[in-house]
């Protein structure tokens, strides 16, 4: 008999011949064969390896699949279409979500104490403070300057797909400054997740410090608004505080009730019970470069150092006809004796109300901070104590004058009496 059955041998009891010397095998007691099917469970890496695309590669996997499958090897392919729908969708979906998401105005996550990453700030003084060295741009005054790491070029820090990501984010913000009333909450979020590329362009030291504002002002008009210029300088010294604005002005309200103090100790002031609030912060404002001189000599034409911070307007002097005149770029906060105009330059940027003229001086170093300007030198010792003792900001060793140590010397030796 041959040693290979057929089909032929196949009888009606349902037997197969076997091999020479084997018994029959029947199909009701042999034992089944078990088909193997392939391994359905996924095995992950530990830990599990995630693999991100960009634009562009997300576009040249899509490519290459499809070239794949036309060859009938799209088995082979790393990313498959449905991934690619599934990404692409949920791409929208935060698209979407940013533009019409709704945040609480207060996000309560209080983190004590200050930023362990807060950068610290240089200041360029007159050649009087510092030496031969020195170098000042023409509007002269000290300028407070971030690292230039964002604005270098072979910066491997800089991250290219994030500026890529924050560049879409930038033109999402200014399609949302076109509409009448924008989003504000909306416009806080986009705000944060742009943060870094914003503050590349606008610390870059290539825009001259005159057209600074206006090419900012232009590229964000949001900064118009105070409420997101104080915003900008909780991310710039403390951005994981959700309280920094509010513990600010508390540290300002307990700086300038101890200034009052002093200043009538130091006979610059007079006792501030016979004078109403605006009053009293008119006085303080001009005797504040007083208590905390620089030895700089005053710009033409400006009777007294406290007009780089106020200029209270005469009853016949125009707003306007003021500001042509004015030779500094810096801030200024401009009283009529009704409303509040806050002006850099020569330009009008925003008002505020007389009650807030306390604050109007935390609004100026807002600006300074926000717009990365220049100190005035008339006012620099002044601003220095201010970044130091109420933004809690510190400045570089070489910058801490001798007429600085000594402002706070005399300071600090009054309020630890």
């Amino acid at each position: 008999m041959d040693g290979n059955a057929t089909l032929a041998d196949l009888g009606e009891t349902g037997t197969v011949s076997s091999l020479q010397g084997s018994p029959p095998v029947s199909p009701h007691t042999a034992t089944p064969v078990v088909k193997k099917t392939p391994e359905k469970t996924l095995q992950l890496t530990t830990p599990p390896e995630y693999v991100i695309y960009t634009d562009s590669e997300l576009e040249l996997s899509r490519k290459q699949h499809f070239e794949m499958a036309l060859t009938g090897r799209d088995g082979e392919s790393s990313m498959s279409k449905e991934l690619r729908c599934r990404l692409m969708s949920m791409y929208r979906y935060l698209q979407k979500q940013i533009l019409n998401v709704k945040s609480p105005q207060k996000r309560q996550q209080p983190r004590p104490g200050r930023s362990s990453s807060t950068k610290i700030r240089h200041i360029d003084f007159s050649p009087s403070d510092q030496g031969e060295d020195y170098d000042a741009d023409s509007s002269g005054g000290s300028t407070i300057l971030l690292p230039p790491e964002s604005c270098s070029e072979g910066d491997s820090s800089v991250d290219k797909d994030s500026l890529a990501t924050q560049a879409r984010l930038y033109k999402t913000l200014q399609e949302m400054y076109k509409k009448p009333k924008p989003n504000q909450d909306a416009v806080c979020q986009i705000l944060d997740l742009e943060f870094q590329a914003r503050r590349a362009f606008i610390d870059c030291d290539i825009l001259k410090e005159e057209d600074r504002p206006a090419k900012i002002f232009e590229a964000y008009p949001c900064f118009r608004e105070l409420h997101h210029v104080m915003d900008e300088l909780r991310r710039i010294l403390d951005k994981d505080n959700s309280k920094f604005i509010s513990e600010v002005k508390k540290r300002w309200a307990d700086f300038c009730s101890m200034v009052q103090f002093y200043g009538v100790w130091r006979k610059v002031l007079k006792p501030p019970m016979s004078l109403g609030p605006v009053e009293s912060n008119i006085a303080l404002y001009r005797a504040l470069p007083t208590l905390f001189p620089s030895q700089s000599a005053l710009p033409k034409k400006m009777g007294q150092a406290s007009e780089a911070l106020l200029h209270v307007l005469q009853p016949t002097e125009e707003p306007a006809i003021y500001l042509q005149k004015r030779t500094l770029f810096s801030p200024v906060l401009v009283f009529d004796g009704s409303r509040c105009l806050l002006a850099i330059g020569n330009t009008p940027v925003t008002t505020f109300a007389k009650e807030e003229l306390g604050e109007g001086l935390l609004y100026l170093m807002g600006y300074y901070y926000t717009l990365h300007l220049t100190y005035p030198k008339c006012v620099a010792t002044l601003l220095s104590v201010i970044q130091t003792e109420v933004l809690q900001d510190s400045i570089h060793e070489r910058d801490t004058t001798d007429l600085y140590k000594r402002s706070m010397a005399e300071w600090n030796a009054f309020i630890n009496k």
